[in-house]
């Protein structure tokens, strides 16, 4: 039953859930209150004092909106609606009175402060401070703190909201920060001068609402006033968090996230805000061509005709789509490899995925039903380091009551759980089972790709969905490759998977696919950002944009198409992947093949135009489709352990191969994880 409660807000009356909180009230009825320390997902603090409002005929004092519920107001003496004011004299004196305090020892770092410009104390100490102060004394000064290469630390500049620490606490799962003192001696400190050990601890950049808390890699290069912002779409994961790129001329300088409430809430992982330097290095800014076992440069003209010489003079053709790859290039490269005759395959990590069973490659959970999930199972997957915004998530549900249980490698998922054991006999065993006691409790079972890829995975994934099916719950599918979704949904697959696709082929065109071992023999046709794995192997090379470079699809492991806009252009000559397959395919038009060969689009619009009507759900923008259920039959199980789908979180790809800061980041993870030798 609904619990709503009318209430007058500076003479405006509002309907809200009597449990809401003044602030949350003031907001729905599209009034501003001032805050610090209050953050819609984080656990109310009530310390900063900033956001302090008149209730009529309460004490005669004003009251932290964000730690009163509406449902503890008293109504009027004859029993009209509670009476809040957001801007009598009381409150404005309240205010101006808060922001002196918390200015008493703040510095006077605004010239030199990354956050000037986008600091939430500069906007609030103008809009509600006064003009004056009347504090002579000396400021006190704070020793800053090592949080490790990312988080830079000026503590004096801290007002002591407590934000990073209730994120690390609630949200990152680690313990490390806390506040000690009391008093004017109080301080934010890491317990025994620890850095932090979280991939999502960057989140507490953007928390952070003075500058105590900035981006280490990006200190001191722009302002916020310099930089075009764009919206975009992350591809260091499957789940396409909504970021914002910040460019300064060519370059990109910073990734911010962006609100979206079903896919990434407002978080993003370490991988995904520092990768910007990977985008600089080791790039392919030019065409390539192999003569006498050498790379050397070439023309695009020089480069196009040999691949089309190669293709054309080609007994079986097979395409590679990699993992960065954007829906309308794997979409181009299928018809261009399928009119030639030759196979398409996304699979590249072997992964027993069902071609045209969206119900088996997506599932039919949203990320959104994990929140309200009373029972989460995940099997052969690490959340932690394949989705860390999803595993945020599953710690929320947890934190909320729900149980977890895991088969597969026993790891910090920085949540308890319930471990099942660690190879298929778990998953045997759980089939078994009667599972009619959990119907109608919510659940959601995740199954990720270290289940899928070994030789009995599609009877791992039929045994999963079967368990799924018996035990009434969600199913998901967690993947690690951004462009996977996209690229089983337009159909880049064939028979016999990887092997098949390759087995005997004399030309390989490879979409940027770093993470496959190509062996001696075929000719390799690379098409790609970085001088990775791929380009090393290849014959000929065809330097294409990264993810920040071109207008592209992407759908993520809940199968939700979204669209990443361009935020700069590719260096060198490098140009736009779907139109280096569409350039390949007009110059193959002077080649004699049988009937001919073209393509039937000349520009992106017209790409999406014939990729919507093939695959109509692609058009429906940040739409999740319902899939239907249709489960696979329940296979013979190895009796192998799971083994997760990633080693190293942080170089998982090659623009994060090419990044000196992940490179650092690994290397001081790999030195945590290693086993302390005590002293003698």
């Amino acid at each position: 039953m609904s619990d709503l409660k009318k209430i007058i807000i500076d003479d405006q009356e509002v309907e809200v859930d009597g449990a809401m909180t003044l602030i949350q009230a003031c907001e729905q009825a599209g009034i501003e209150v001032p805050r610090f320390c209050y953050h819609e997902r984080l656990s109310i603090a009530g310390n900063c004092r900033m956001c302090l409002v008149e209730v009529v005929g309460g004490p005669p004092k004003p009251a932290a909106s964000c730690a009163m519920q509406v449902r503890d107001l008293r109504p009027g003496p004859e029993g009209q609606p509670p009476v809040v004011k957001t801007n009598s004299p009381m409150v404005k004196k309240a205010r101006e009175g808060v922001m002196e305090f918390l200015l008493i020892n703040h510095p006077l770092d605004c010239p030199i402060c990354d956050q000037g410009g986008e600091c939430d104390l500069q906007d609030q100490a103008m809009a509600y401070g006064v003009d004056f102060s009347r504090f002579r004394e000396p400021k006190r000064a704070v020793d800053d703190l090592d949080l490790g290469p990312l988080v830079e630390t000026h503590m004096t500049r801290c007002i002591s909201c407590t934000r990073c620490v209730r994120f690390t606490t609630e949200v990152a799962g680690i313990t490390q920060m806390g506040q000690t003192g009391r008093g004017e001696d109080s301080e934010i400190t890491s317990y025994l001068g620890e850095t932090l050990n979280s991939n999502m601890q960057g989140n507490i950049i953007d928390l952070c609402p003075v500058g105590a808390l900035v981006s280490k890699p990006y200190a001191f290069t722009a302002r916020p006033w310099e930089l075009t912002k764009t919206e975009s779409i992350d591809v260091m994961d499957a789940l396409g968090s909504n970021v914002r790129v910040d460019t300064k001329g060519r370059e990109v300088m910073r990734f911010l996230p962006r609100n979206h409430d079903g896919v990434n809430e407002e978080w993003i992982s370490d991988k995904t805000r520092f990768v910007w330097d990977g985008l600089r290095r080791q790039r392919l800014d030019k065409p390539y061509v192999r003569e006498n076992g050498k790379l050397r440069p070439a023309s695009w003209g020089e480069a196009l005709e040999k691949a089309a010489e190669a293709l054309a003079g080609a007994s079986k053709v097979a395409g590679l789509v990699g993992d960065l790859a954007p829906v309308e290039a794997s979409y181009a490269l299928k018809l261009l490899v399928e009119g030639l005759g030759g196979a398409v395959e996304c699979r590249t990590d072997g992964a027993k995925l069902p071609a045209g069973n969206r119900s088996g490659y997506v599932g039919t959970a949203r990320i959104e039903d994990i929140d309200t999930a009373e029972m989460i199972l995940l099997i052969g997957t690490n959340p932690r380091d394949e989705a860390p915004v999803l595993n945020a998530r599953i710690r929320k549900a947890w934190s909320a009551g729900a149980k977890v249980a895991l088969i597969g490698e026993p790891v910090d998922l920085s949540y308890d759980y319930i471990h099942l054991g660690t190879g298929r006999e778990a998953l045997a065993k759980l089939a078994e089972m009667d599972h009619s006691d959990k119907q109608g409790v919510p659940g959601v079972m995740i199954v990720g790709q270290g289940a899928l890829r070994e030789a009995d995975g599609a009877a791992v994934l039929g045994t999963a969905m079967q368990t799924a099916q018996a035990g009434n719950s969600k199913f998901m599918v967690l993947h690690t490759a951004a462009s996977r979704v996209g690229a089983m949904d337009v159909g880049a697959v064939c028979d016999g998977g990887l092997e098949g696709a390759i087995e005997d082929a004399d030309v390989i065109y490879n979409l940027g696919a770093d993470e496959v071992e190509i062996a001696a023999g075929p000719t390799v046709i690379y098409q790609g950002s970085h001088g990775d794995r791929g380009a090393h192997r290849a014959d000929i090379i065809l330097p294409g944009a990264a993810y920040t470079e071109e207008s592209g699809l992407f759908v993520n492991t809940e199968g939700r198409p979204q669209l990443a806009l361009r935020a700069g252009f590719a260096p060198g000559d490098a140009k736009e992947n779907w139109a280096i397959l569409r350039a390949l395919a007009g110059q193959m038009r002077n080649i004699p093949i049988p009937g001919g060969f073209g393509l039937p689009f000349d520009s992106l619009p017209q790409l999406r135009q014939e990729l919507v009507k093939a695959v109509p759900h692609l058009g429906r923008i940040d739409e999740v489709p319902e899939n239907e259920w249709d489960p696979l039959p329940a296979g013979k199980l190895g009796d192998a352990d799971f083994r997760n789908a990633i080693k190293d979180f942080y170089l998982t790809n090659p623009i994060a191969r090419a990044s000196q800061l992940m490179a650092e980041l690994s290397a001081g993870h790999k030195a945590r994880s290693e086993d302390k030798i005590a002293a003698e």
